[in-house]
């Protein structure tokens, strides 16, 4: 057990950071302002400098790095911002990595390498109107015929929904009950009888796309499915690396609130001092940052116990879990300590606590994950319809 980075993991780290705190806040403040998400000409650059599909293997054009690898660069662009960040979270945790792992070899060499190009964005479809946190009730529907599939129904809260390239669309694909009739479908943005809603207003998460899908008849390739029906547990497998990454959208506003209020604590003087000689200030610091240590350690591990396969469910689901409350304490104990500041859209702080508070919800909520923990402590599954 070894808590140091490598060398070369120290240098990857130092070459997003560089990167990262140099050219991209401008874009993350324009970003804010106007809600448009990055531009696919600083997608294609993430690319090019090897920032997307840092852990997909080198044979379909990524670096063949590792998961935790993928992690750390993440959290230097989240750090930044969300959305900024997002691109890089999609390419490295997201659903093209179910396509990877599970896809057949005709979808997985046309869509891997052109999302490592920066070419293709892959979304995931998953939570319908009555299907969020009781995903196994969703009612899209997909009918294998013969060489090709339809795809009838609707998802909601689809991040990157209109903008994406692509989308791995949870759906019912046989008539057995719960789980064991789900799997999954590739479809193409474009596809006659897909269609979108308004997009969303969120609270956070500006610059992330979000917006209804619709399918009416949309017919895909049999090739596209990713997969069958009764491979639910492979897709929450595959989901239980992207946890990996929401934590660490969520450690990163955490832990880039606490940079920014350790450098303004410097600064900002009160009755003739800097704000950090007063104790009060001195301890919420040293409880901010015992909070993003602690997240960020259980992120590690579950992400180096993987490095040759995917998160255990309990791991994934404790860092998760965990990430997600501190990011909320943490950016709330940074904007208390910032005053005015903080609560200006000026500055950051008060964007990284709306988007902390977004990454508790999004890919399961904070009370589903300690559910997940328990069950996984017990040695079962709690059936919630008894």
């Amino acid at each position: 057990m070894d808590f140091q980075l490598s060398d070369e993991q120290r240098e990857l780290v130092e070459t997003a950071r560089r990167f990262a705190r140099s050219a991209l806040p401008p874009l993350a403040e324009e970003i804010e302002k106007t809600g448009h998400p990055p531009s696919r000409a600083l997608i294609k650059q993430f690319a090019e400098l090897g920032f997307l599909g840092i852990n997909v293997p080198e044979r379909l054009g990524g670096l063949g790095l590792g998961n935790l690898e993928a992690l750390l660069v993440l959290e230097e662009f989240a750090q930044i911002s969300a959305a900024i960040a997002f691109p890089v979270f999609e390419s490295c945790v997201g659903p093209v990595r179910a396509i990877e792992k599970f896809g057949q070899q005709k979808l997985v060499e046309a869509v891997v390498p052109a999302v490592c190009r920066g070419e293709v964005i892959v979304a995931i479809a998953m939570s319908e109107p009555q299907a969020g946190t009781a995903l196994t009730d969703l009612q899209t529907r997909a009918e294998v015929l013969g060489d090709h599939v339809i795809l009838n129904g609707n998802k909601r809260w689809c991040s990157g929904g209109g903008h994406a390239d692509g989308y791995v669309v949870y759906c019912r694909i046989s008539d057995a009950p719960g789980a064991a009739g789900i799997g999954a479908v590739y479809v193409e943005n474009g596809t006659p009888g897909l269609s979108f809603g308004a997009p969303e207003s969120l609270m956070g998460f500006r610059g992330v796309p979000s917006a209804d899908l619709f399918f009416d008849n949309v017919k895909v390739p049999a090739h596209h499915i990713v997969v069958p029906a009764g491979g639910f547990k492979k897709l929450m497998e595959a989901f239980d690396l992207e946890r990996c990454g929401n934590a660490t959208m969520a450690l990163a506003q955490a832990s880039g609130a606490l940079a920014d209020v350790v450098d303004y604590v410097k600064e900002r003087k009160q009755f003739g001092k800097p704000i950090m000689e007063f104790q009060g200030v001195q301890i919420k610091l040293a409880e901010m940052q015992m909070q993003v240590e602690a997240a960020r350690l259980l992120i590690h591990r579950a992400a180096s116990n993987a490095e040759h396969g995917l998160p255990s469910p309990l791991h994934s689901s404790v860092a998760k879990c965990f990430a997600n409350e501190i990011a909320r304490t943490v950016t709330g104990n940074a904007m208390q300590l910032m005053g005015a500041y903080g609560y200006s859209k000026q500055y950051p702080a008060e964007r990284r606590m709306r988007d902390a508070w977004g990454w508790g919800i999004a890919g399961g909520a904070i009370d589903i994950q300690k559910v997940n923990i328990a069950g996984a402590m017990l040695g079962r599954r709690f059936d919630q319809r008894r």
